[in-house]
């Protein structure tokens, strides 16, 4: 009989193994799903990872990987300061889409204002837009300890009824014809995010989420912020012995993701996105949670998880187009990832035992 029996402390060889041996669960069974939709897993697998990266389109491709992986390190990494400390913000979405509709809404006020102040005012609207999202869950968790969890969550369904009343309403083009959506922010000098090399997809929101993440771990391993972070998070006793404030850790830990999300809300409306649609709400905020745990809930792994989670929705994308795949598929796929990363994850906590009859067993 197999049973898991419990570490004296986490093996680390498991903490780093599990993220690929989940990569390589991942491919098997998104292999099997693909062979059952009559497609050859293989060529496909080769399309989402390879052919982005090394085939003939491998400029654009390594662009758009750089535009996409940039708002999932910016969001990832807010939250894996929360997660270490036990603090579940899960409504990442919500606060993305209302940083950038608060940056958004102060740019277009400005119309056609040409400034190069405008810009670096939308992005502290659209931090601050995030901050003030993240504080409601915050402030009802400490003042009167409501579940952050589900408070969060639910929040994103508040912030994308925002989304559609500012695409139909108080941000709709009123030279766009009567069609929802914003002006162009992309096509407005004042408010484009543009490239700082050009043709590489490197924009603000690119050396943000770069620069952040440095930040992120250097506040982990060098601050006393970092190391009451890390205490809360293994040992909540400890920390409440050692004078840690649980409320100041929360409102700190959820304030941080607040911003960063905002900020890759206003950096995606000024670039790639280009303007406020009712499809603007992209599940960035989701798939950042995916991308922290994949990283371990480290800075700086967190930029090789959201380079790798990009490179799933690029090959994703294209895998779609070039082999007739539903895209329901893909984003089983995607899911897959979390599922297999959660699964085997316990083998950092758990060892494999097989017990016989008798009660003795060996490690596995």
């Amino acid at each position: 009989m197999l049973i898991l029996e419990k570490r004296p402390e986490p093996s680390r060889f498991w903490l780093w193994t599990t993220p690929v041996l989940a990569v390589v669960l991942t491919m098997i069974m998104g292999g099997l799903l693909f062979a059952m939709l009559g497609k050859n897993p293989v060529t496909v697998i080769r399309t989402i990872f390879w052919d982005p990266v090394f085939g003939p389109n491998a400029a654009y491709f390594q662009r758009q990987l750089v535009i996409k992986a940039a708002p999932l390190i910016l969001i990832a990494t807010g939250l894996a300061m929360g997660f270490r400390a036990g603090i579940w913000n899960i409504g990442a979405e919500g606060q993305y889409i209302i940083g950038a509709v608060a940056g958004a809404s102060l740019g277009l006020a400005l119309y056609p204002t040409e400034s190069r102040w405008i810009f670096p005012a939308m992005v502290l609207a659209g931090a601050l837009g995030g901050w003030i999202w993240a504080m409601i869950p915050a402030i009802l968790k400490t003042k009167f300890n409501a579940n952050e969890i589900l408070v969060s969550l639910m929040l994103v369904y508040v912030a994308q009824a925002i989304l559609s009343k500012a695409a139909f309403g108080f941000l709709r083009n009123p030279e766009g014809m009567g069609f929802p959506g914003s002006r162009n922010l992309g096509a407005w000098p004042a408010a484009r995010n543009a490239d700082l090399i050009a043709g590489t997809g490197f924009h603000w929101g690119a050396a943000a989420a770069l620069a952040v993440a440095i930040g992120a771990y250097v506040l982990l391993t060098r601050h006393g912020i970092g190391f009451q972070i890390r205490l809360t998070g293994q040992a909540p006793r400890a920390a409440r012995f050692h004078g840690v404030d649980p409320s100041r850790l929360i409102i700190f830990c959820l304030g941080l993701t607040g911003v960063l999300a905002g900020l890759a809300g206003i950096f995606e409306a000024t670039g790639p996105g280009g303007q406020i649609t009712e499809k603007f709400a992209s599940g960035y905020g989701f798939t950042a949670i995916i991308v922290a745990f994949l990283g371990r809930l480290n800075p700086l792994g967190i930029v090789l998880a959201g380079l790798l989670m990009a490179l799933t929705y690029v090959g994703g994308s294209y895998a779609e187009g070039m082999m007739n795949l539903p895209a329901a598929s893909i984003q089983v796929f995607q899911g897959m990832l979390l599922f297999f990363l959660l699964g085997v994850d316990m083998l950092t906590n758990y060892r494999i035992r097989l017990r016989g009859r008798s009660g003795k067993g060996a490690a596995k």
